[in-house]
């Protein structure tokens, strides 16, 4: 096993334990929610992910420091800027978010005097997005680029977390694509110590035992777009940006989960892992 798959590793099976945990205090608080189905559960699971992470990181920097074992992936440190702080957008939207949903919910409620914690979610995630960008090679043009990629990403695999499983099952297909396509593992391995975090709380997501909530499908986000502009080149993100605008578009007006019930192949793929 390669050393740089440590992060991964150590965040799994710190996620793994903690994960269950997470989900008895959140039920014992009386933090449920009612699922697609009627269901209620504990949410949100997804404030699982940077806790594990961070504990992660005690072993990966001992190592780091006190060995000669290259632990540390290049990446890392992107992951650990962008993550942590736009999954806390993410809690304060599960915690204050009103009745207002999509842009012109919370546009009504701005507009009406009142707190949105979507724009206030959105606003946080430019910055932090600038700050990412800020720090990656290429031209002004590249630099907006990357931004609003981060940006759109974050906010479309939030539109997709309407049903159990899918924002996570579709960050794998992503990674899956992108690293076959490229042969890029670096992004893979810088990621990896959020990525497994958000695996074991998809898991759990997935059978409805928990719901990832906003600080989850935030944080699943965050690594989509993180994945993309650490991989793809200039002409790549392009691409992935007009996908992107195109789906947060269309998720504004539109039911992507209705769309999704008239495609047989999505519809097996959306709902397998799920319990009948």
């Amino acid at each position: 096993m390669p050393v740089q798959a440590l992060p991964f590793v150590f965040s799994l099976l710190v996620a793994g334990a903690l994960t269950p945990l997470v989900l008895s205090r959140l039920a014992e608080a009386g933090a449920t929610r009612e699922n697609y189905r009627g269901r209620r559960l504990p949410v949100p699971i997804g404030i699982v992910v940077v806790p594990a992470a961070l504990i992660a990181l005690i072993p990966v920097m001992l190592l780091a420091r006190l060995t000669d074992a290259d632990v540390f992936p290049d990446n890392l440190g992107f992951a650990v800027v962008f993550i942590p702080g736009i999954a806390l957008l993410g809690l304060i939207d599960d915690a204050l978010s009103g009745a207002g949903r999509g842009w012109r919910g919370h546009g009504k409620d701005v507009l009406g005097g009142s707190l949105s914690t979507g724009l206030l979610k959105a606003g946080g995630t430019l910055g932090l997005a600038l700050l990412v960008a800020s720090s990656l090679p290429g031209s002004d043009a590249d630099f907006l680029l990357a931004t609003a990629v981060l940006v759109l990403a974050t906010n479309a695999f939030n539109l997709l977390d309407l049903r159990p499983g899918r924002s996570v099952k579709a960050l794998v297909l992503l990674g899956l694509g992108l690293t076959l396509a490229t042969q890029n593992t670096a992004a893979l391995a810088g990621l990896g110590i959020f990525i497994a975090p958000v695996l074991v709380a998809g898991w759990f997501d997935l059978r409805e035992r928990g719901m990832l909530g906003d600080t989850g499908s935030n944080a699943v986000g965050g690594l989509a777009g993180l994945w993309i502009v650490l991989t793809l080149d200039t002409d790549g993100q392009v691409i992935a940006l007009l996908l992107l605008l195109a789906l947060n578009l269309f998720g504004e007006f539109r039911s992507i989960s209705k769309v999704i019930e008239k495609v047989p192949g999505l519809r097996h793929l959306d709902s397998l892992g799920r319990p009948t």
